[in-house]
Order: structure tokens, then sequence, then C-alpha cells
């Protein structure tokens, strides 16, 4: 695929050092916790400062749009939630590139009651799905397995509902859903979409057309680090988990402790194209299937985005920091 910038101008920023203490602001897609770990342990072991850089990480939250406070210039870059949801942000007139995909895997899950077994099981089933899912993960649902919107009702992200009703199964999050049901002691079934064919990364990080043509060098120099950064996190978390617990207090041992297990045993970071490739790839057959599927699902207007205006593998395809 051709590449998304000059090769030549790219290739002299990335053989260059960023500037000694040069100021890179990344902001984050949700409060301080286990599935941004990478992040934080980056800058709890210097290491963003071993490759010339100066972060502030900027925590977000449920209040918090990220992608308009990089738009406003406060941030260099961000955390996306999805590659797909940026290819949509894309469409809808932010200029936003994803260049770097630390979540090889989607963690998106659908939990059931114990007497469901395969999400082909759905089917009668009441749903419980937040609004958002509509845009993500509910189209490919609907299309592979043959679920309908009347199975549908609005997850308030409560497990209550799910409690309450055997019949009903919710969305979730890998680290997160999962935990919660366990410790009030129900058993439950956990799908994880991404290993049923869901093509979607995660925990993208994600700049601006304009940040990656002025800052390329300093990009590129947050990529490397945050791929170490999750490396040295999975061999001892500790030095992240102190930081992430700084900057979300209410962020317990206990859950920390599930969230860097599920990750482990799931190969949500390590597993896939990573295992060879490095931590942090991002593959133009991986890319063009998020991009597929939001064009057949009708969520994504080919004629206004193209597929190499959502993506770049410059800044990783020659990383191979390895699991």
């Amino acid at each position: 695929m051709k590449a998304r910038f000059s090769a030549l101008m790219l290739g002299l920023a990335l053989s260059a050092p960023a500037l000694a203490n040069d100021s890179f602001v990344f902001m984050t897609n949700w409060y301080a916790q286990a599935e941004q770990g990478g992040f934080y342990q980056a800058l709890a072991q210097g290491l963003y400062e071993k490759h010339g850089l100066d972060v502030t990480m900027r925590m977000g939250g449920p209040q918090v749009n990220a992608a308009q406070i990089m738009a406003a210039g406060q941030a260099d870059c961000i955390m996306g939630s999805s590659d797909i949801q940026m290819m949509q942000m894309r469409e809808g007139g932010l200029p936003v590139v994803n260049v770097a995909a630390f979540f090889q895997k989607d963690p998106s899950v659908i939990i059931a009651h114990e007497d469901v077994k395969r999400l082909e099981d759905l089917k009668g089933k009441t749903l419980l799905l937040a609004a958002q899912s509509s845009r993500s993960f509910w189209p490919w649902l609907k299309l592979k397995y043959g679920l309908g919107d009347e199975q549908v009702r609005p997850y308030t992200f409560n497990i209550q509902p799910f409690l309450s009703d055997r019949n009903a199964a919710q969305q979730g999050y890998l680290t997160s859903e999962p935990f919660a049901i366990q410790k009030v002691g129900v058993k439950s079934t956990v799908m994880l979409l991404a290993d049923q064919g869901f093509p979607a990364y995660s925990t993208t990080v994600t700049c601006l057309d304009k940040t990656l043509k002025a800052r390329p060098g300093q990009v590129a120099a947050f990529v490397r680090a945050t791929a170490e950064g999750w490396k040295s996190y999975f061999a001892d978390p500790a030095p992240g988990n102190a930081l992430i617990k700084k900057d979300n207090p209410n962020m317990s041992d206990e859950q920390l402790a599930y969230g860097i297990a599920k990750l482990k045993e799931m190969g949500v970071v390590t597993g896939g194209d990573a295992a060879e490739l490095g931590i942090g790839v991002i593959t133009d057959a991986r890319a063009k299937a998020s991009y597929d599927f939001l064009v057949d699902a009708k969520l994504l207007d080919p004629a206004k985005v193209k597929l190499e205006q959502t993506y770049t593998t410059e800044f990783v395809k020659d990383l191979k920091v390895l699991p």
C-alpha cells in the first residue's frame, strides 16, 4: 500500500531522536486502569525520557471528549477506544490517523448466564447493549449470528438487570464487568468477540494529520517507548500500578491484578500479529478488515474516507518490540 506520508521525510524523522525533554501530551480514554498499564509503566520507568520526551499523561473519563481536546491543541495524540471509532471520527470531519494499536484484540465481550455456551445461543435472549454498540460490534453480531434489534434493551453500565434476569445477556469489557459479576458470586459465560472474528483493534495511538507532519520524530519516540512500557509492565507491573493508583485512587490492587491476568491470558496485547511483529503493530490486512466491516455495515462512506487516510504502519513496522 502506498505510504501515507513521504517515505523520505518520515524516514529522516524516525532516524533522529526527539529533542531532550521535548514536551508531549497524551490523553487517555478513561480513568487510569490496568488496560493503560503500558503507558503508565513507560512514564514510571523513565522510558519516555530515555527516548527524549517529557510526557504528560492526561486522564480521560465519562465526561471528557479527548478528540475535542486534541483538536483544540491541548493534546498531541489520544488513546482511541478502537480503530473503527477513529475511522468514523475521520468521516465526521476530524482528520485523525491511527499510528499504533496496543490492543491486538478489542476487549468487547458478551456476558451471558452459564447455560449459554456460544454466541449462537443468544437467539431469543434479551441483550443489554449501550447505544454506542450500534456503531461498533452490534451490526457485526447481527450479521454473523442472525440476531435482531427486537432483542435489545438499554445497557446502563449497571450489572443488576443482568443478575436479576436469567434470560438476559449484556455487553462488557473483558477486564471490567466480568470481574464485577464474579465478585457477587454469579457464574457466567464470557465471550470475547475478537476471538470470534470481530476485526477491530483497540487502545490505539491516534493523532491529527498535522501532528504527524509537524512532529513525526516525537510521535515515533512516544510509540516506541510505549511498546517498551507494555513489555516491562507484564514483567513487573508495580511501577506502573503505583502511578495508576495515584491518578485513580479508587483502583484496587485486586482489580489491577484481574485486569493484567486477563490481558495476558487472552493475548490482548501480545497475541496475534504482535507475537511476531511486535507490540503495538498495525498491519494493512487488519486495518482493511476494520474498514471493510464499517463499509459493509454502512457505518462508513468510502466516498468520504479512503482506507489509506485512516492509518499508517510507518511508526510500528520496524519497532519489533517482541513480547
